[in-house]
C-alpha cells in the first residue's frame, strides 16, 4: 500500500468516525417543570389553551370509563348485560384472565401453579358481594398483585363484559335450586332422579 493511499484511507476513516458521532445526550432540550429563560414567563413549556380536551380523553360516560358513580364504586352495569356481552365476557376473560384465576375462577391458573401468588377466589364471599366497580378498578389500576390491565384490555367494554362473565362464573358455582325459576324447576328435578 503506498503511502498516498493509507493517508487517503486514514483521512477517509477520520471523516467517518467522526460523522458517526451521536451526542443525543449533549443536545439542548427541556425537563418538564424545569425553568427556562425560553418563554418570557419563565417557564420551559406552555400552559394548555383554556378548554383543550387531549386526544382521547372526551370520557363524557363517568360510569363506563372509571366505574364510579357519584365518586364510589359502581353497583351497576353501564349497559344492558345480554347473552352476547357473556359471551364475550368469557372469551376475553379466557384470554386475560384464566391464566391466573383458572377458567372456573377459584384462583389456581397455570401461572399461579407455577409459583405466581395465588388471587383470591372469585367465589370468597367478600368478591362474590364486590360491586362490578371494584372489579372494573382492579382491572383498570390493578390491585395487590395483580398489574392494571388497562394496556391489555384497552376496550372499556371488554372489561366491563369480563365482569359480567365473572358474575355468571360466580352464579354458576353458588346457586341453589331456591335460584331455578319455577317452570324449569320441575324438569331439573326430573332429570337429577336416577
Amino acid at each position: 500500500m503506498t503511502r498516498a493511499t493509507a493517508a487517503s484511507v486514514l483521512v477517509a476513516a477520520a471523516l467517518v468516525a467522526g460523522g458517526c458521532r451521536q451526542d443525543m445526550h449533549d443536545q439542548a432540550k427541556y425537563t418538564t417543570y424545569v425553568p427556562s429563560a425560553f418563554f418570557a414567563n419563565g417557564s420551559s413549556a406552555r400552559q394548555l389553551v383554556a378548554n383543550v380536551v387531549p386526544r382521547g380523553t372526551t370520557h363524557d360516560d363517568v360510569l363506563l370509563y372509571t366505574g364510579q358513580e357519584n365518586g364510589a364504586m359502581a353497583t351497576q352495569f353501564p349497559f344492558p348485560v345480554t347473552a352476547a356481552v357473556i359471551s364475550r365476557g368469557q372469551s376475553r376473560f379466557n384470554a386475560f384472565c384464566s391464566p391466573c384465576h383458572d377458567r372456573t375462577g377459584s384462583g389456581n391458573g397455570m401461572i399461579v401453579q407455577r409459583g405466581y401468588k395465588h388471587p383470591t377466589s372469585f367465589h370468597d364471599p367478600r368478591l362474590r358481594n364486590s360491586t362490578p366497580g371494584y372489579f372494573f378498578q382492579a382491572m383498570s389500576n390493578g390491585f395487590g398483585v395483580m398489574p392494571s390491565y388497562a394496556s391489555q384490555i384497552p376496550d372499556v367494554k371488554d372489561r366491563w363484559a369480563i365482569i359480567a362473565y365473572i358474575r355468571a362464573l360466580q352464579l354458576s358455582q353458588n346457586a341453589t335450586l331456591a335460584d331455578v325459576p319455577a317452570a324449569d324447576r320441575e324438569q331439573l328435578q326430573r332429570e337429577a332422579k336416577p
